[in-house]
């Protein structure tokens, strides 16, 4: 997965709606291979961002768990605490 992309599931307060079209954009950067498309590919680019932030959108609101909202100020103290790439020993 792509590092800068984090989970947006179930934490208080709730994934907003730039942090979903953020997670999007890093997708589509990563598979596409492009951080920034030509002029020719912008609209596809776009097009590809919109969708994937609504279906991401939709898998959140359909989620549901039975586990307490994770909070957002401990995961990012989390995240920081681990080693990028993991250990893979």
């Amino acid at each position: 997965m792509c590092r800068n992309i984090r989970p947006l599931f179930h934490f208080v307060p709730p994934a907003s709606d730039e942090e979903i079209r953020a997670a999007a954009l890093q997708f589509v950067r990563k598979i596409s291979g492009f951080a920034v498309p030509s002029a020719t590919n912008e609209k596809a680019f776009s097009q590809a961002v919109d969708e994937i932030a609504q279906a991401a959108s939709r898998l959140l609101d359909s989620l549901a768990t039975t586990a307490p909202p994770r909070n957002r100020a401990t995961g990012a103290v989390q995240d920081r605490a681990q080693p990028i790439g993991g250990d893979r020993r």
